[in-house]
């Protein structure tokens, strides 16, 4: 599975993990990444789309129609 967000593209970033005495090693910050389904009224069918949780509170914001058509528009195949 792709750790990249199909709505937003988060993707894993890297960072330090600086604990009280400042001595900094790496670490990663990875993406909360769920499989989801979704049901597109307009195309009448169902889509599977991996998304980040915040992926998912813009889907429950605009709508699953608005999201696939910027997708589309994007380029992002579906």
């Amino acid at each position: 599975m792709s750790l990249t967000c199909q709505v937003t593209g988060a993707r894993p970033r890297s960072g330090n993990s600086v604990p009280h005495s400042q001595h900094k090693t790496k670490r990663w910050f990875r993406v909360n990444i769920q499989k989801k389904r979704y049901f597109v009224p307009s195309e009448n069918r169902w889509i599977r789309l991996t998304v980040s949780a915040r992926g998912q509170k813009v889907i429950d914001r605009r709508g699953i129609d608005r999201v696939v058509k910027e997708m589309r528009a994007r380029g992002e195949r579906i």
